[in-house]
């Protein structure tokens, strides 16, 4: 009985004993971590530098290869927001018939290009005669500018430091500089016929996107880390409604800026009033540089009639666009997407210096889908955190 005595005696000191290694084990954390060595501010900074030349690095990288292969991503994007439209029109049509997509996306097919058969068959040509004729009168008004600035003093002053390619004479013989600018502002036409092939690889690359477009954004999402893939999809998918809701908007304004001008200048009795409405419903695709586009050379060939004339030509795109800047851009924006518009002349300064005119025809589409992408994947601020 002793030794048992002795061994149950023995047992509350061995589990008092495991207890208090147990309890030691437990607080050994606890211990570790308010002893732990305070942060290094040195190595702090040493990664917050190694971030910002990450970063900068990455920024850098991408300008230059927006810049080395701009040509091919524009041509891209442009494709891409074909085939935004495309998907969108053939979806709505979709739901509306229960239609199978591919009946609904060949009926929009079929639809714009019968629209754009019966606009060519009835007014091309109109348009096409009107628009040589635009182009030679602002051929004649740009010589005959350069005439009056040349006999005047100031005007000698500001040809003889005006670039060539600007008209004036540095570098250049002759009025030839204003009949380039004149033929620019209204050489979009030629440079359509010419860039012909770059159009129908936009048509047809476009075409083919809206047809299938899940095989194009699932082969990009295969290129994605897996733990990113599901955000990457969501933002693609935002930046595809951003596009559909731009296209939409803008189309609309551009519509009733055209058709606005093209009744304002009939009224007021301009020749050429349809290609000068058509001028500038086109030009409207690009905000706010689009409109100064699409009113010079109304407000030139306004001139050739007359002072009075030209002041109100002026006068009437002031209107015009007062009313698209304070009526219509509201309530688009309310459906659509709004951009602020330092941004905007901003994006067209970049994309239009690195990319030339099809970068700046499409910074604004391109610059609303990455805003809404930024939107979308950074958190927002809270109340005491705005300024």
């Amino acid at each position: 009985m002793a030794p048992s005595t002795t061994e149950h005696a023995a047992c509350p000191d061995t589990d008092q004993d495991a207890d208090h290694d147990t309890g030691s084990e437990q607080q050994a954390p606890a211990d570790v971590t308010d002893n732990a060595p305070p942060a290094d501010p040195q190595a702090e900074q040493l990664a917050r530098i190694h971030h910002l030349l990450r970063l900068a690095l990455t920024v850098t990288v991408l300008v230059v290869s927006i810049w080395l292969v701009g040509d091919v991503l524009m041509v891209l994007f442009a494709a891409t927001l074909v085939a935004v439209i495309l998907h969108n029109l053939a979806g709505h049509l979709e739901r509306r018939t229960r239609l199978p997509y591919w009946v609904a996306l060949s009926i929009v097919v079929l639809i714009i290009i019968s629209a754009l058969t019966a606009l060519i068959w009835s007014s091309g040509p109109e348009i096409s005669e009107q628009a040589l004729r635009l182009r030679a009168a602002l051929s004649e008004q740009a010589r005959t500018l350069r005439d009056r600035m040349d006999d005047s003093t100031p005007g000698r002053m500001i040809l003889d430091n005006l670039p060539s390619s600007f008209g004036g004479n540095e570098h250049s013989s002759g009025g030839s500089g204003f009949g380039s600018i004149a033929g620019s502002m209204t050489g979009f036409v030629t440079s359509a016929f010419g860039a012909a092939g770059t159009l129908a690889v936009i048509l047809i690359a476009g075409l083919y996107f809206a047809i299938s477009p899940e095989i194009y954004v699932n082969g990009m999402l295969r290129l994605v880390p897996r733990e990113y893939r599901m955000r990457t999809r969501d933002l693609l998918l935002t930046a595809g409604q951003t596009l559909w809701a731009w296209t939409a908007g803008q189309a609309l304004d551009m519509t009733v800026v055209g058709l606005l001008s093209f009744i304002g200048l009939w009224i007021i009795g301009v020749p050429l009033a349809l290609a000068l409405g058509v001028v500038a419903g086109l030009a409207n695709f690009i905000p706010y540089i689009g409109a100064f586009v699409g009113a010079v050379p109304a407000v030139l060939i306004g001139l050739s009639q007359g002072t009075r004339e030209g002041l109100t030509v002026l006068g009437l795109y002031a209107a015009i666009q007062f009313f698209e800047g304070n009526v219509m851009a509201p309530l688009i924006q309310r459906h659509a997407v709004k951009m602020p518009p330092g941004l905007t002349i901003l994006s067209q300064t970049i994309f239009g210096t690195i990319l030339g005119i099809p970068g700046l025809i499409l910074a604004s589409p391109l610059t609303a889908a990455l805003l809404a992408m930024m939107d979308r994947a950074t958190p927002q601020l809270s109340d005491d955190e705005r300024v």
